[in-house]
């Protein structure tokens, strides 16, 4: 992409209104959201993002892994052109069937492999919703029916357990079993179910699994709580327990799946199944709000019988082309591959430079997906710095700058990511 023309943005399409004024409008007329860096984006393509003067910045969050394809992938942009010109990507309401439905279920289904094989080899089957939490939300009520009517857990004492330090979304129930204070401070009463350990200590789990307990839900690797790889054994002893107990093993892998860590799916690197998946974000290639939650035919049917869940955009036309095309992508182009590749390339360039840093307390990942841990507890103070020459990165948990660039990040890339770490961290 060749460097924005400000002369004819307004020829374009592009918005011609200053910086400081959208900057203003959004504080006067919107919700505070996240913490704000100063930067007003005009434009994507690839892994760049592009300001009004035509200033360009190296996305390395990729929208915490939304844009694993690449911001407008033309593949997946085409898809939906096609679909909105043909007339296709209206939403329709779910009580009639859609071919683009059907065919995004089944490559969704198949993408996987047999999800809860302990329940036999009866394939996957899909529910569609639209962000990754309402697919969080719809786990929760799969690992609870399924402690009510297979278990013989009386409705209402369910419990799942859950880990420290976790990220699952922001809805009143995910944050009801958030550490992080600030998530759920003042919006009680929170929904109760929830039994929360540390972790990767597997121990502390087993010591909490009771009469009521229905289900474990963990992320394989966690984002927003440090970049954390779980310590050896840990996913293993979890598959152990639900075995044992007749718990279900649920996975959120929305930011940690679909090629992010270096395979399509993040348990892959301990060969460990779970009974349910849920996916989001980069399902759709950053385009389209979509996510899903798999499960084991045998359990899905015995949860979802017709009316018992529903939703209006989810898995509506355009999101499920939108999914087709960003499957599609990440298989025919092999992005967990080059996540593997690119992503050992990077992590030994950064542990180079950590060595040789006095900032730097850890470095940590998979495939391209790096955490950084500095010394001094504040990650913002580097990722600011990273701005100011031309890198997008964010912090996790406070203290560890997140590397997460699109899974089609080149080498060339790499080589300018790595030139501006060097310039921040090396003294």
């Amino acid at each position: 992409m060749t460097n924005i023309n400000t002369a004819n943005r307004a020829a374009l399409g592009y918005s011609t209104i200053p910086d400081n004024q959208i900057i203003e409008t959004e504080h006067t007329s919107g919700a505070h959201h996240y913490g704000r860096l100063d930067l007003v984006v005009r434009q994507t393509e690839g892994c760049w993002l592009y300001t009004q003067d035509g200033k360009k910045y190296l996305d390395c969050l990729a929208a915490y892994s939304a844009a694993n394809q690449g911001h407008h992938h033309p593949k997946i942009v085409q898809a939906i052109k096609d679909a909105l010109d043909g007339q296709y990507g209206s939403v329709i309401s779910n009580v009639v069937y859609t071919d683009v439905l059907s065919e995004f279920l089944k490559k969704a289904s198949d993408l996987a492999p047999q999800i809860g094989e302990r329940f036999g080899a009866n394939g996957n089957k899909t529910l569609p919703k639209n962000g990754g939490v309402e697919s969080v939300e719809t786990a929760v009520k799969l690992g609870r029916c399924y402690g009510y009517k297979a278990k013989g857990i009386e409705d209402g004492k369910q419990e799942i357990i859950v880990c420290g330090n976790n990220f699952h979304g922001r809805t009143v129930t995910a944050v009801s079993f958030s550490s992080t204070a600030k998530y759920k401070e003042g919006f009680g009463p929170l929904t109760p179910g929830f039994v929360t350990v540390d972790y990767g200590d597997i121990d502390a789990i087993e010591k909490a699994i009771n009469d009521n307990t229905c289900a474990i839900m963990v992320e394989p690797m966690q984002g927003e709580g440090g970049m954390y790889i779980p310590r050896e054994g840990f996913l293993r002893g979890l598959r152990k327990l639900c075995d044992k107990h007749d718990l279900l093993l649920i996975f959120d892998e929305i930011q940690v799946g679909l090629g992010r860590t270096g395979k399509m799916f993040c348990f892959q690197h301990r060969g460990v199944i779970p009974d349910a998946l849920i996916l989001g974000k980069a399902i759709s290639g950053g385009l389209v709000p979509l996510s899903v939650l798999i499960t084991n035919t045998k359990i899905m049917d015995m949860v979802f019988q017709p009316g018992r869940d529903g939703s209006t955009f989810g898995g509506y036309p355009l999101a499920c082309v939108a999914g087709i095309a960003a499957l599609d992508v990440l298989i025919k182009e092999d992005l967990p591959g080059r996540a593997a590749k690119y992503g050992e390339i990077l992590k030994k360039k950064i542990e180079d430079i950590a060595s040789r840093s006095s900032h730097v307390k850890e470095v940590r990942g998979r495939g391209l997906f790096i955490g950084i841990e500095v010394k001094n507890g504040d990650a913002m103070v580097y990722c600011r710095k990273l701005l100011e020459l031309g890198v997008l990165a964010n912090d996790s948990h406070g203290h560890t700058i997140r590397i997460s660039p699109p899974l089609i990040i080149t080498e060339k890339e790499i080589d300018y990511l790595v030139e501006r770490l060097e310039k921040v961290l090396v003294d």
